[in-house]
């Protein structure tokens, strides 16, 4: 087993669950990648890159409107598989999702036809192919919430705090245009929230920069982020 399989078995849950000869199929086929922030991988319905497995790095996962803006459905770490890349092995999903880096990104690659094949001929990967479909349609249905009843200060303080928690700092590097993206809404909504927040000393505003400086007051304002 080379070096690239040996590595990709310790992220692929359910490696030890396929039999010698569908492990063989994976080596065989996979693809090590590293792509730069801003990178696109997937864009929506126009090709069928594959099953993504993320080794390290941060990908996004948007939708756009025809308007051009764009609303964050989900976000990729370490670990994480991203199913929707490889959506024309399930037809039945109608879903133009784009996937983009968010950082420097190493991960790997399942081309479409091989991880269809493995559906197929392994349980294992198709139980754990439902589980990550179950638990995207659990955020999906989450965002549909966020959109549909909360208040825009509530959406902006709640995306605040999970950005910090992931970045594990309260000085985030971030634009208000960038901010925006994730939310699905106009940059001048969110400069507006954030001037308010300001106001409230739950945050201080600088050039490409917003810092925390109340996490209390902004996680009453926020909620269950």
């Amino acid at each position: 087993m080379g070096e690239n399989t040996m590595e990709f078995s310790e992220y692929f849950p359910v490696w030890d669950k396929l039999t010698p000869g569908q492990q063989e199929m994976i080596s065989g086929s996979l693809v090590g990648r590293t792509v730069k922030k801003g990178a696109v991988l997937y864009n929506g319905g126009t090709d069928c890159t594959g099953l993504l497995l993320v080794k390290s790095g941060q990908l996004r996962a948007f939708i756009l409107s025809e308007e051009g803006r764009e609303i964050t459905v989900y976000r990729l770490f370490d670990r994480d598989i991203c199913l929707f890349s490889a959506s024309c092995v399930m037809r039945s999903i109608q879903f133009e999702v784009t996937i983009s880096a968010e950082k420097d990104t190493t991960l790997w690659v399942i081309p479409a036809d091989v991880y269809k094949w493995l559906m197929e001929q392994s349980a294992a990967v198709a139980n754990y192919t439902n589980e990550i479909m179950a638990s995207r349609f659990s955020e999906v249905m989450w965002l549909l919430e966020q959109v549909m009843w909360k208040s825009m200060d509530k959406r902006v303080a709640a995306f605040l705090l999970e950005e910090a928690a992931i970045e594990s700092t309260n000085r985030l590097n971030i634009t208000h245009e960038n901010i925006a993206n994730h939310l699905g809404t106009h940059r001048e909504v969110v400069t507006r929230m954030l001037r308010y927040f300001q106001r409230e000393d739950m945050v201080k505003l600088s050039r490409g920069t917003v810092e925390i400086t109340d996490r209390v007051k902004l996680e009453a304002l926020g909620g269950d982020y």
